[in-house]
C-alpha cells in the first residue's frame, strides 16, 4: 500500500477525538499520523488510533527522545518514530523493535549520523531554518534515494518550492490540527493540503 508523503503532527489530540480525527484524515487522503508524546495520554492516542484506521494508515509517535520511549510506542501499535533530534540510541532501539525511524536533523554531520545509525528518512527541522537552499546543497552528499522530509515552515503555499529543492515528503502540524480544532475543520483542511500536494507534485 502505498502512502502520500505527508505526515499529519496532531500536538495536542485526545485520546477522545483520535480515532474521529484519524479516519477524517484518512479519508481524504493523508495515511501517515503522528502523536507527539508531549499530547495528553499518547500512547492510549496511538493505540485508540490504530483500533481505528490501523489496516489503512501508518500511525506512529512524535516528539521521540528516549529509548524507553521507543518501547511505549511499540506496545501502544505504533509504527513510526518521529523525533525533533537525531539521537543514535533512538535510531537503534526504533529499528531494533521494527519500526519506521525519522530523527529530526539540520546538519550533514547530523543526516550521516542517523544515516549510519539506520534511519528510514531525515527530517529536517525546523525546515524553515534551512530552507529550500539548504535542502538542495545537502542532497547534493546525501546518499541516491535517501528520503528528507521537510517540517516546519513547508505547507499548502510552498509545496513546489520544496520539491524543486527535491524535498520528498512533509510533516504538517498546526496548519492541519490544533487543540480545539473540530473534525470537520481538519477534515477541510486536509483535503486543501492533498489538493495543493498534488497540485504542486
Amino acid at each position: 500500500m502505498s502512502h502520500r508523503p505527508l505526515i499529519a503532527i496532531l500536538r495536542g489530540v485526545t485520546t477522545a477525538e483520535a480515532p474521529a480525527m484519524a479516519e477524517a484524515l484518512v479519508k481524504e487522503g493523508i495515511t501517515q499520523i503522528e502523536v507527539p508524546l508531549n499530547s495528553p495520554t499518547p500512547f492510549d492516542t496511538i493505540t485508540a488510533m490504530k483500533g481505528a484506521v490501523g489496516g489503512d494508515a501508518i500511525i506512529g509517535a512524535g516528539t521521540v527522545l528516549s529509548t524507553d520511549d521507543v518501547g511505549r510506542v511499540r506496545d501502544a501499535g505504533g509504527e513510526l518514530v518521529v523525533s525533533p533530534n537525531c539521537d543514535q540510541r533512538v535510531i537503534v532501539a526504533t529499528k531494533a523493535a521494527g519500526m519506521a525511524s525519522w530523527p529530526g536533523v539540520m546538519t550533514p554531520t547530523e543526516c550521516f549520523a542517523a544515516l549510519k545509525a539506520g534511519a528510514d528518512g531525515l527530517k529536517i527541522f525546523p525546515a524553515s531554518l534551512l530552507g529550500p537552499d539548504g535542502i538542495k546543497a545537502i542532497r547534493a552528499v546525501l546518499p541516491p534515494g535517501t528520503l528528507v522530509y521537510a517540517v516546519g515552515g513547508a505547507g499548502a503555499d510552498n509545496f513546489g518550492e520544496w520539491m524543486a529543492a527535491t524535498a520528498d515528503g512533509f510533516g504538517i502540524g498546526s496548519a492541519l490540527f490544533k487543540p480545539g480544532f473540530s473534525v470537520e475543520d481538519v477534515a477541510t483542511r486536509a483535503r486543501d493540503m492533498v489538493a495543493a500536494y498534488e497540485a504542486a507534485k
